[in-house]
């Protein structure tokens, strides 16, 4: 079947150019009858419904216009890429006697919807991007190889020697071939990336590789699906500055929001097919929008396939007014086919039409390869029409002149020198810190320095600082009613710009006017970090609590007595004291009272004792003491870790209140006559206020100037009120300081700029109608620059680099104490130490008193001298040395018998019968001894 397509399509090819007019003249009247209603099929996605809206808008246009014909739209919607929902409804709509089928403009789905039709010969109508075009398959785009040809007329155009290609994926290689073999192996290096990686959206590291390339020009070819994601992305990571230039090879660039990259001072150029200056393009706009001005944004809505669909009904229309085939009904379920299709689609080649997207003409292979393109660039104005390309004479640039105005724009700041008055803040404005003598621009540095300076590369103007030599910033002195400081400078002219810390107030901004905030900030409170608070001598025992402790005591003493009293109680646990007596006299029982005490603390500090519990009642109440004892003390070991190594850190002040009742006898203040005392001063909220009559009535506690301030905080008990920005500052540098509490306010920093004359003249006038007050004519300029960089990270990256960097920055940023473990100092375990030096001195005390009573009572029952007993004692405890000592009164029976007697609870071991064979064995040993 292919090679019978193939036959019958080189054969209609070589007899088109002598019989085809004849043929077609035969048609007309082989044909049926011009009444008869002719379908054509639109399948689209369901997400581009302005393509069906425009196809039903075409059909109805070429209906008007040949009231003989009877074009009859039938569309059908699908999901994108649904490759088997797109064979189903097309093998559905086949059975419609369709004469053409216009496909889908996703590749999967237009691929199995072109297969079809090719298999029943209809013709396929496509308006995708695509380099495959064959019978019966007629592909409306220009081709892409002779995009390709653009794109490198452009590139010389421009003069572009080095730039990187970046694509989207494989299939838009050919189109950058053209580029990538221009200059060959010995000029300048082209540069090719790939910027779809199938990371789900993420170019993000493809662009930083791009950036850190350091080129500057880019081609960028790719789909619309990923082109705004990645120009969005390609801004985050600071691609698209004024230092950077863009050509884009995607016809429909223009349909995106290109808004946000319209003042990003980028130059980006691309191609078009469709303009919207166009009268036809203009009246399908207002008729498919309904709306009279349809192209209000930077952006234009009609995209390329939407114009292809259009011109695509209007060549089928234009060919149906010459032939006209009877269609049939075809199935997908068996081999019929269309045999007027490939005809039809070879007639519709050789037609020349003008459609929205230009002159519609195919070459010999059937491809459009010979368009015009418009060449745009996206200007701040919006998009700017720059020239104008074809195959035949390439590109022709034709920018417009910029527009002359008799009045020059009073807010360019072009060529214009101003006067910028400073004062020495850090990070603000700076000496810098050289041996060499500097002098005018070069002796500043710092971030309102930088600031500045990046302002006048951006707006084109120059700048000289100079110094503010009281270092005041300016306000109303309540005392003359006249300015001072920096801004009685700029009100009298004499400077035209001020930057430093400048808060923006309400007083100020009737005086001077300022820009939007370049950083937002508030009140903050400067005091020195809170003081770590030494451990406590018995710190073991903070895990629990003093009632907690009270009660394991009390529990302590009730399970000791329970053990006494139920041991008492019980027959099992009165024993015989001599097993080898069957019928002893007297029965002893382990559980005396010290013996109880001494049961429970060993269970409680889990030693245990050779004491056992025999009945069941005694066993009951030791097992419930140590299930009790085992969770007490696993829960005490398991806090006990935290308040060892934990150390409490104490301030006298948490917060603005604290501060205004003087807790801990904290003295604060501020700079005298700044944003931060004025705030304080014009406060209605009581703490406030309280702490303004407290700074009003001790002005000792004030300062001239920040660094004083500073200073006092460091060396002495004292708290100190300033901007927030300036608190970060300082406690990068100084780890000793902090910022306690909230902000007390919300402010920004602004630069400073002067009025117009006459509006100055009025203000000494009118100072309080804010009415006669208008902006100087730069404040909108500098405003947007200042926001622009506040967009592009710059006023961030600038703050990172004067607050943590430069200066001695960072200096405490690895201060903060590890928070992992930690090694323990005496003064954690002092507490334990004393227990165990208490405990050990204590014994030895008993010790000895147990010994002197021994020695006591031996010497009484031996009429023996006391001291002299004593001596021998500890002569003998001095020696150190054996583990056995001689009995020097060895007790006879009748002692024995005596004192067993009168004890009554034991009897001695010399009471006990002698057995005759073991006394005899040992005679007969002590004479074989001597």
């Amino acid at each position: 079947m292919r090679k019978m397509q193939s036959w019958r399509t080189e054969a209609a090819g070589r007899s088109f150019p002598l019989g085809f007019t004849l043929l077609s003249f035969l048609m007309v009247f082989l044909g049926c009858c011009h009444g008869e209603r002719t379908n054509v099929g639109l399948i689209h996605e369901n997400t581009e419904p302005d393509i069906e809206k425009i196809f039903h808008l075409a059909i109805s246009k070429a209906n008007k216009e040949n009231e003989e014909l009877q074009l009859h739209g039938v569309s059908v919607a699908i999901e994108p890429g649904n490759s088997f929902e797109t064979s189903k409804k097309l093998c559905k709509m086949l059975r419609q006697n369709l004469v053409a089928v216009f496909g889908p403009t996703t590749n999967l789905a237009a691929r199995h919807a072109m297969s079809i039709c090719d298999a029943k010969e209809l013709p396929f109508l496509d308006t995708r991007w695509d380099f495959g075009a064959q019978l019966p398959t007629i592909n409306l785009h220009p081709h892409p190889a002779a995009v390709g040809v653009a794109l490198r007329d452009m590139v010389v155009a421009l003069g572009w020697e080095s730039f990187t290609v970046i694509y989207e994926s494989g299939e838009y290689l050919p189109t950058v071939r053209e580029l990538l073999q221009m200059y060959g192996t010995a000029g300048p290096t082209v540069t090719v990336r790939r910027y779809e990686l199938d990371l789900n959206g993420n170019y993000r590291n493809v662009l930083r590789r791009i950036r850190n390339a350091e080129d500057f020009s880019f081609v960028v070819v790719g789909s619309m699906a990923t082109l705004p994601e990645f120009f969005k992305q390609a801004q985050q990571v600071g691609l698209v500055t004024s230092d950077y230039r863009y050509i884009i090879g995607n016809l429909d660039w223009h349909t995106m929001d290109l808004e946000p990259y319209q003042h990003a001072g980028s130059n980006i150029t691309g191609l078009r097919l469709v303009s919207p200056d166009s009268e036809q393009v203009q009246e399908v706009a207002k008729a498919l929008y309904e709306s009279e001005e349809p192209f209000q944004n930077v952006s234009c809505p009609l995209t390329n396939s939407m114009a292809l669909v259009y011109d695509g009904v209007q060549l089928l229309a234009e060919t149906y007014k010459h032939v006209n085939f009877r269609p049939v009904s075809l199935s997908c379920g068996d081999d019929s086919a269309w045999d007027k299709g490939y005809t039809l689609v070879n007639y519709m080649k050789s037609l020349t039409l003008n459609g929205l997207t230009g002159p519609i003409r195919f070459d010999y292979e059937g491809l459009r390869t010979d368009f015009e393109l418009e060449v745009i660039e996206l200007a701040v104005s919006g998009m700017q029409r720059i020239g104008q390309w074809s195959p035949e004479d390439g590109f022709q640039q034709d920018r417009p002149a910029p527009a002359h105005s008799l009045e020059p724009d009073m807010r360019s700041l072009v060529n214009k020198s101003f006067v910028v008055i400073t004062a020495i803040s850090e990070p603000y404005g700076m000496l810098k810190e050289t041996a060499e003598k500097l002098e005018g621009n070069d002796q500043f540095e710092g971030f309102g320095i930088e600031l500045i300076d990046e302002l006048s590369k951006k707006l084109g103007f120059s700048y000289t600082f100079r110094l503010q030599v009281d270092n005041k910033y300016g306000g109303i002195d309540a005392k003359t009613g006249e300015w001072n400081g920096m801004l009685r400078e700029i009100i009298d002219n004499r400077a035209d710009m001020g930057i430093t810390d400048l808060t923006m107030t309400s007083e100020r901004e009737s005086g001077v006017d300022f820009t939007i905030p370049f950083m937002s900030l508030g009140i903050g409170i400067l005091f020195r970090k809170p003081m770590k608070e030494p451990p406590k001598l018995f710190s073991f025992m903070s895990p629990f609590s003093g009632e907690v402790w009270l009660w394991l005591g009390l529990a302590y003493m009730g399970v000791s007595i329970s053990m006494f009293v139920l041991g008492r109680l019980s027959p099992a646990e009165w024993d015989n004291p001599y097993p080898c007596i069957e019928e002893p006299t007297e029965l002893e029982n382990q559980f005396s009272f010290a013996n109880c005490l001494w049961f429970s603390v060993g269970a409680l500090l889990q030693q245990g004792s050779e004491l056992a519990p025999k009945a069941y009642s005694t066993r009951a109440v030791a097992a419930s003491w140590w299930f009790f004892t085992l969770i007490l003390v696993s829960s005490y070991t398991a806090n006990l870790a935290a308040f060892l190594t934990v150390e409490t850190l104490t301030t006298p002040i948490n917060n603005a209140d604290d501060l205004s009742k003087n807790k801990g006898g904290v003295n604060y203040g501020a700079k005298i006559g700044g944003s931060t005392f004025t705030f304080f001063k014009e406060s209605n909220y009581p703490t406030y206020q309280r702490m303004y009559e407290f700074m009003r009535d001790n002005p000792q506690f004030m300062t001239s100037s920040n660094q004083d301030g500073v200073d006092r905080v460091e060396n002495s008990n004292y708290a100190f009120l300033m901007e927030s920005t300036t608190i970060e500052y300082i406690t990068e540098r100084r780890c000793t300081l902090t910022q306690v509490g909230p902000l007390l306010d919300e402010k920004g920093y602004g630069i400073a700029m002067r009025k117009s004359r006459s509006l100055s003249q009025k203000l000494s006038k009118y100072r309080s109608l804010r009415s006669f007050i208008s902006d100087w004519p730069y404040r909108d300029t500098l405003s947007q620059a200042v926001l622009e960089m506040q967009e592009q990270g710059l006023l961030t990256k600038m703050k990172t680099k004067w607050w943590q960097e430069k200066r001695g920055g960072g200096a405490c940023s690895d201060s903060d104490e590890d928070s992992g473990a930690v090694a323990l100092e005496i003064s954690n375990l002092g507490g334990v130490f004393l227990v165990m030096g208490v405990g050990s001195f204590f014994g030895i005390f008993v010790s000895l008193l147990e010994m002197v009573l021994g020695v006591k009572e031996r010497s009484d029952e031996n009429k023996v001298n006391f001291k002299t007993e004593l001596l021998d004692e500890l002569r003998f405890i001095i020696q150190c040395s054996g583990n056995t000592k001689a009995v020097k009164y060895p007790k006879n029976s009748s002692r024995s018998n005596a004192s067993s007697k009168s004890k009554g609870s034991s009897l001695s071991v010399d009471s006990l019968p002698v057995d005759v064979s073991e006394a005899e064995a040992a005679g007969k040993h002590n004479q074989a001894k001597k």
